[in-house]
């Protein structure tokens, strides 16, 4: 793209995030400054149209960006910076954050919508997986056994094992499997599969590896997820449905967590329509930060809003945020 055709689009991007109107050449001539006259600017948006940058919603109308032209804005964008008044409201909550982790995890979201009027995100550090207290067999009859595994936190964890068809377990292989079994588990982290020591009992190991190969996979248990100013979404959209689609999402803590996860993971920071993968945000952006303490990543914060997003605010506000968070985390007692 020429210099002038980005001119152009940028003009058209930053008119429609700030009045949500199509925005025509008029506007464009105004914005970008550039000394061409109205021909050549409607010739360049059509030409932007035609690369599938902007799209005109009506015949009449003027033109708005498409996913594509946020894109290219976004990856174009120099470095955005807050206020001097948003600065000072990020250095005074960090000044007197205090209390447990998750309340100031529940602040920060607070925080990030106040500066940026989005919904706003956090996810707490991922916590330890629970280690296996004890590992037992239960005979159900019927060829039915049942593995449950009670874990440090004292949560019980179940996986039915069905046996071949017709057989029937001896009393003491059950037993025996059983004792292999939670001699192998015990300690282990919840999730993890430990190797089991043979026996040599060809029924008993039999049992064992049918008792492993039936287990229910525990994923790593994912931080909390905090969501501060979820009433913004409601002025962020026109239609109802979009705004129930989007809320709907937010009270999905495991999709959120995943999805901040996953951007994340491919060195994402702003994903726009369809770039998130989840079909309910096809109209909105998502801008993400890790943050780290004491240089190892612990969780993300993100910003959730409109595709029509002010993007350098929203990415500017991330990264001072995720940035004094983990300053903060890692010194806990100073204030």
């Amino acid at each position: 793209m020429d210099e002038r055709k980005a001119t152009v689009l940028r003009a058209v991007v930053e008119s429609f995030i700030d009045t949500a109107q199509p925005v025509g050449s008029r506007a464009v001539s105004d914005l970008s400054k550039l000394d061409v006259s109205a021909a050549t600017i409607r010739n360049e948006m059509a030409s932007l149209e035609a690369d599938g940058y902007l799209v005109q919603p009506h015949t009449s109308a003027g033109r708005v960006p498409t996913d594509a032209g946020y894109r290219y804005f976004v990856d174009h964008l120099g470095p955005g910076h807050l206020d001097a008044t948003e600065t000072r409201q990020v250095s005074s909550f960090f000044r007197h954050a205090q209390g447990q982790i998750e309340q100031r995890l529940a602040d920060t979201s607070r925080l990030l919508s106040q500066l940026t009027a989005y919904a706003a995100v956090v996810v707490g550090p991922a916590h330890d997986p629970a280690t296996v207290r004890s590992a037992q067999l239960v005979d159900l009859g019927g060829g039915r056994l049942l593995l449950v595994l009670v874990t440090s936190s004292g949560s019980i964890e179940r996986s039915m094992i069905e046996l071949v068809a017709g057989a029937q377990a001896d009393t003491s292989h059950i037993a025996a499997a059983s004792a292999a079994l939670n001699r192998a588990f015990v300690g282990t982290s919840l999730g993890s599969v430990p190797v089991v020591d043979p026996t040599g009992h060809p029924e008993i190991d039999d049992l064992v590896a049918t008792s492993v190969a039936a287990m229910t996979p525990q994923s790593h248990q994912p931080g909390e997820l905090y969501v501060g100013g979820t009433a913004n979404m409601a002025g962020q959209f026109d239609a109802v449905s979009t705004i129930r689609s989007v809320l709907a999402v937010l009270e999905e803590q495991l999709l959120v967590v995943s999805l901040l996860g996953d951007l994340v993971e491919r060195g994402l920071s702003v994903a726009i329509g369809t770039e998130t993968g989840v079909a309910p945000l096809s109209q909105c952006a998502v801008v993400v930060a890790p943050y780290k303490v004491d240089g190892e990543q612990v969780g993300s914060i993100g910003l959730l809003g409109p595709t029509r997003m002010d993007y350098p605010k929203a990415l500017a506000a991330v990264h001072v945020v995720s940035s004094r968070l983990g300053e903060s985390l890692g010194e806990p007692h100073e204030d």
